[in-house]
């Protein structure tokens, strides 16, 4: 053995630890590696046994608990290595549920310790099981199974969702002093499914922006595909909720393409609704041919109207006409005239979104950016690697651990706030 306990009282632990000299100076790191892994382990063991009760009975509301005459041992992942503790379990006389008192006190999840499962779960949100075992192993020596992995940080998932409806992450996000408006976007983005072929992921985004409209947060909200996206509503409509609480005089800002599906959803949580301005100039770009037969021309009308439309009050309502008039023109070939028609139902149904001018007046932006990148970091990024296909409880394990952790000071304020209260049951 390479470590030894040497001494403990009730506020310390003395561990000495041999390591082994070497002539290779790598061997040399690795045995100090394992030497360490080795006191790490046996000091997370005494350290829990702390957490213990003496084993006398215990109430919880009216029903009396007793302890089993011995304890009972068990083997608890830690991020040095596997450490066997001794406790006691509890149930009460008519049978049931066994209560391990030590478990809920150490704030155990699963069968790791919190830290443990918090260093994995994150790097399964970030990788797939197969390099997180791998990267475990290569940085810290610990080894552990796919199956660990994808347990573990599905348990941490699920209290991520349980805990959400009573965090409100308050210290993750700006002072309410320096946002003047706060930005509401959702979008969608396809994942390949194990016997369903692709289906779509939700992706949504709540971005603070300052006075001068300089972005200082986004918060990040996902769920897996789903018939009806009920799910995905729910998190966002307790997202919004949450941060109307918190950003009460904040002006709410919804930005979202031509698509009508979330239209009335977004209405009904802010008072401004944007059409993103480059699903527009794409519209204008494909019907620019019905405007101008030669490329220089129609390249010139394309760059000036994009001007206009950012910068000129009213010039939506004037780049309608324009297409209007354009297809009153009998010489249009069929796809021609099939962009222009396109273009001219987008303008036509999206018109009273399109007031850019007096959106960068006020420092608002007119694209729906964070969203979309959004269905790159928080989706594509991790869940459509080559050859990945995914079960419904899966991906939404992943997403749900992703938008938590790419959202900034979340993660760390989650976790702050599991160790101080413990797991949520359901």
């Amino acid at each position: 053995m390479a470590a030894a306990l040497m001494h403990e009282s009730e506020s310390e632990i003395v561990i000495q630890i041999t390591v082994p000299k070497s002539g290779n100076f790598y061997e040399c790191e690795e045995n100090i590696q394992q030497a360490l892994n080795e006191g790490g382990a046996l000091a997370t063991g005494r350290c829990l046994e702390e957490f213990d009760t003496d084993g006398a009975p215990l109430w919880i509301g009216n029903q009396k608990l007793t302890a089993k005459r011995t304890k009972v041992a068990k083997k608890y992942e830690t991020p040095y290595g596997i450490a066997e503790v001794e406790r006691y379990t509890y149930q009460s006389p008519e049978g049931g549920r066994v209560f391990v008192p030590m478990e809920t006190n150490a704030r155990i999840i699963g069968s790791s310790t919190p830290l443990f499962a918090k260093s994995v779960s994150y790097l399964y949100a970030n990788n797939n099981a197969a390099v997180t075992k791998a990267s475990l192993e290569q940085t810290t020596g610990r080894v552990v199974s796919r199956c660990y992995i994808q347990d573990i940080s599905a348990t941490v998932s699920e209290q991520v969702e349980l805990r959400s409806r009573r965090l409100e992450y308050s210290r993750s996000e700006p002072e309410a002093r320096d946002v003047a408006f706060v930005t509401v976007g959702i979008d969608g983005t396809c994942l390949l499914f194990c016997n369903e072929g692709y289906r779509q992921a939700m992706v949504g985004t709540l971005g603070f922006y300052d006075v001068a409209g300089e972005r200082l947060h986004t918060n990040y909200v996902a769920a897996a595909p789903e018939h009806g996206k009920a799910t995905f509503i729910k998190r966002m409509d307790e997202e919004i909720e949450r941060t109307k609480r918190n950003y009460p005089e904040v002006r709410y800002v919804g930005i979202s393409d031509g698509a009508s599906d979330y239209l009335p959803w977004l209405k009904k949580h802010t008072t401004t609704q944007i059409l993103d301005f480059w699903h527009v100039t794409e519209y204008l770009a494909e019907a620019a041919g019905a405007i101008h037969r030669s490329k220089p021309k129609r390249a010139e009308w394309l760059d000036q109207s994009c001007h206009l439309l950012k910068h000129q009050p009213g010039a939506a309502a004037d780049l309608l006409g324009d297409l209007e008039e354009a297809e009153t023109k009998g010489n249009l070939s069929k796809g021609l005239r099939e962009k222009l028609m396109a273009a001219l139902s987008y303008f036509g149904n999206n018109l009273d979104r399109m007031n850019y001018a007096s959106y960068r007046r006020s420092k608002l932006p007119i694209g729906s950016g964070i969203t979309e990148a959004a269905c790159k970091t928080v989706v594509k990024g991790r869940l459509c690697g080559s050859g990945m296909k995914w079960s419904q409880s899966g991906s939404e394990v992943v997403l749900t651990l992703r938008a938590l952790s790419l959202t900034e000071s979340r993660w760390k304020e989650f976790w702050s706030h599991l160790a101080k209260n413990g797991p949520t049951t359901a």
